[in-house]
């Protein structure tokens, strides 16, 4: 079962809430958050990118970022800017991006349960990147970052989800990028209870987008119940800060890759390589190719384009890792013929998210700082819950999700 508590969320005033919510920690660097937040002191990476307000010199993971990251944060809540709800509630998230459209439920979601794998993974983790989640919660003493998980859809949670958003929400926005925002909260005991019910239901949840920040949370929980003398096992820090989706309505987008040489081959000694494992086209006019099947990829070398398909035997079709397009190409192209080591630790190559679009794979070779370009098509969620389901874990950059959750709206104070 699947166990989410409602929280006493911290939250911005509904007028601010635009000034407030900023993309994940992870997805910019620091100069893009710095400029994002320019003349907005509301703005929410002054507390998830708090780096921004620090000279440059001092390193991203400095103890100085994460008190600066708790001084910020107080001063939103001394300012009036953030204030956190009375009763423990639960909050529906709706996100339209395009004519894409997903409801999630944010709730806190159990440690213990993630622990003894009730909640599932399929990715590893970095321990710098887990340390760095860990002192920033210790820090703050809150989880700012929403961990992004999912369940198999189910009929009668999707009822109550409808019957709740077809009420007044308390904000709607459109953030910068286009994207519509929108936050019902859930106070009613008599709906609190019904969403706790219906989830206890569903035998796992999954993590869809991160790991490191579960992993954190979960490594929080451990350093503070040993500084807890009358640990109970309900405090806040035995939960952690998510928006949990139904599968149906994940969005996956292809995460391409770029890589720097052709590991010392000419354009003809590469493609004649490449040709062992897949068949071969060039696309006419140059045109991107972005793939429309498992399978099949598009390569950019040479200020040419390919569809390149996997020739049937290449993987193993019982073994869901195996079969991931992102193995296959991996497996049969970029370890053999290219010589990329452990893709998170080569420098020779890079990850290009689908929302860049294919401009951005084709402009990174054209301008020389890379000489060959890969399209991948997008991993899909029943792949995720497959692997996540064997026990296993899925390569580094499969899988992109967008819209991204936005960081500031819900807060989860320990």
């Amino acid at each position: 079962m699947a166990t989410i508590r409602p929280f006493r969320g911290l939250r911005p005033k509904p007028e601010l809430a635009k000034k407030v919510a900023a993309p994940p920690y992870d997805v910019i660097n620091r100069k893009e958050a710095r400029l994002l937040a320019k003349d907005n002191p509301d703005s929410f990476l002054h507390v998830n990118k708090p780096e921004i307000d620090l000279p440059d010199d001092i390193g991203l993971y400095d103890e100085q970022v994460y008190k600066k990251g708790a001084q910020n944060l107080q001063a939103l809540i001394d300012r009036g800017v953030l204030f956190q709800d009375d009763e423990p509630c639960f909050y529906l998230y709706k996100q339209i991006m395009g004519e894409h459209s997903q409801i999630g439920i944010v709730a806190a979601a159990s440690v213990e349960e993630y622990k003894k794998d009730l909640i599932k993974k399929h990715e590893l983790t970095r321990v710098e990147k887990e340390d760095d989640r860990l002192s920033h919660i210790l820090s703050l003493k809150a989880q700012v970052g929403p961990v992004f998980l999912t369940y198999q859809a189910k009929s009668s949670i999707d009822l109550l989800v409808e019957l709740r958003t077809e009420q007044e929400p308390d904000y709607d926005f459109k953030s910068d990028d286009g994207i519509r925002h929108t936050l019902w909260v859930i106070k009613d005991k008599t709906t609190v209870t019904q969403f706790t019910n219906e989830f206890k239901t569903i035998p796992h949840l999954y993590v869809a987008d991160g790991h490191h920040r579960s992993a954190a949370a979960a490594r929080a929980c451990e350093t503070l119940k040993a500084k807890n003398p009358n640990h109970t096992g309900e405090e806040p820090y035995n939960y952690f800060l998510s928006v949990i989706f139904p599968h149906n309505q994940m969005y996956i987008m292809d995460y391409n890759r770029v890589v720097k040489d052709l590991n010392g081959l000419s354009v003809q000694q590469f493609l004649e390589a490449v040709e062992e494992k897949f068949l071969i086209r060039e696309i006419a006019g140059d045109r991107p190719y972005k793939p429309i099947t498992r399978h099949d990829f598009g390569m950019y070398v040479d200020f040419k384009w390919y569809k390149i398909s996997a020739i049937p035997g290449t993987w193993n079709e019982a073994d869901p890792v195996d079969k991931l397009d992102v193995s296959i190409l991996y497996n049969n192209l970029l370890r053999p013929v290219l010589n990329i080591g452990d893709p998170r630790t080569d420098k020779r190559i890079d990850f290009v998210g689908g929302i860049r679009g294919m401009d951005g794979l084709q402009k990174r070779v054209d301008s020389g700082e890379m000489q060959v370009a890969f399209s991948l098509h997008p991993t899909s969620i029943e792949e995720l819950m497959a692997i996540a389901d064997a026990g296993k874990t899925m390569p580094p950059k499969s899988t992109w999700f967008e819209p991204k959750l936005r960081s500031g709206l819900v807060v989860h104070m320990l």
